[in-house]
């Protein structure tokens, strides 16, 4: 069974589609619904992310130690954890804010019937974030939503929970500090969303709802905060214009 491809539900993003006020973005039960098909029609080389994320978990999971997923969503990083570690004797911990987000992952994860020990946690990574004995963490596309001036705080805490020679995985939507650069690949991140079916309108609607939720980095910042919070090494392992993946070990 393809984890990626089984959802509970099969409806389509349509949240931009219709003419009505706009307002900040938020991961409520309607956007809850349809996730699993906006995620893979708006971020590029989806599955591939996915891939290469259980692929580096695996290296770096070990026996006794916990394995999270920060901004779990639906649950479809945690699936595939599941299925990539094996007889690695693991815990599996999804964290995320939205209950509804939650009430998803904990319907597909069960259909799917996962063989490590997993529990859901509902918390805001801004004030109740634990992580304890963790061998790996896994972050994708998550702290790019943190509010800036708590990243720092933040990174710091996942650091200090994670095992020596374990390792945060984080993807993130970057930006450049190069401005001809910088519009050029969201330009081409667009013409990504027109492939995948979504209308000027929904492209343009959605860039609004984000315009004060979503605030990326730059590629040098993410990695000197990492550095900054005990990293020691941070090495990039996914790169399509304006999205990255980075591998960061302590």
């Amino acid at each position: 069974m393809n984890v990626t491809k089984t959802r509970i539900s099969e409806l389509k993003d349509k949240v931009f589609e219709a003419d009505k006020k706009i307002s900040d973005f938020a991961f409520n039960k309607e956007v809850a619904t349809v996730f699993d098909d906006m995620v893979s029609r708006s971020v590029p080389y989806y599955d591939e992310m996915q891939r290469m994320t259980v692929e580096l978990v695996r290296d770096f999971a070990v026996d006794d130690s916990n394995i999270y997923d920060i901004g779990c969503a639906t649950g479809t990083t945690m699936a595939l954890i599941d299925r990539s570690i094996g007889e690695t004797k693991a815990n599996l911990v999804g964290i995320d804010n939205s209950q509804e987000m939650l009430d998803q992952a904990r319907e597909k994860l069960n259909l799917l019937g996962l063989r490590h020990p997993y529990e859901l946690q509902c918390a805001d990574i801004h004030e109740d974030l634990a992580i304890e004995n963790a061998s790996v963490v896994a972050m994708l596309l998550t702290l790019q939503f943190a509010r800036p001036l708590l990243r720092e705080r933040i990174v710091q805490k996942i650091c200090n929970g994670i095992r020596d020679n374990g390792c945060l995985l984080l993807i993130e939507k970057i930006t450049s500090e190069n401005t001809f650069f910088n519009r050029l690949f969201i330009d081409h991140y667009y013409d990504f969303k027109r492939r995948n079916g979504y209308s000027e309108m929904e492209i343009a609607r959605k860039r609004e709802a984000l315009e004060n939720v979503l605030i990326p980095y730059r590629l040098e910042e993410n990695v000197k905060l990492l550095k900054n919070a005990g990293f020691r090494h941070v090495e990039v392992f996914f790169r399509w214009y304006n999205f990255c993946g980075l591998v960061a070990t302590k």
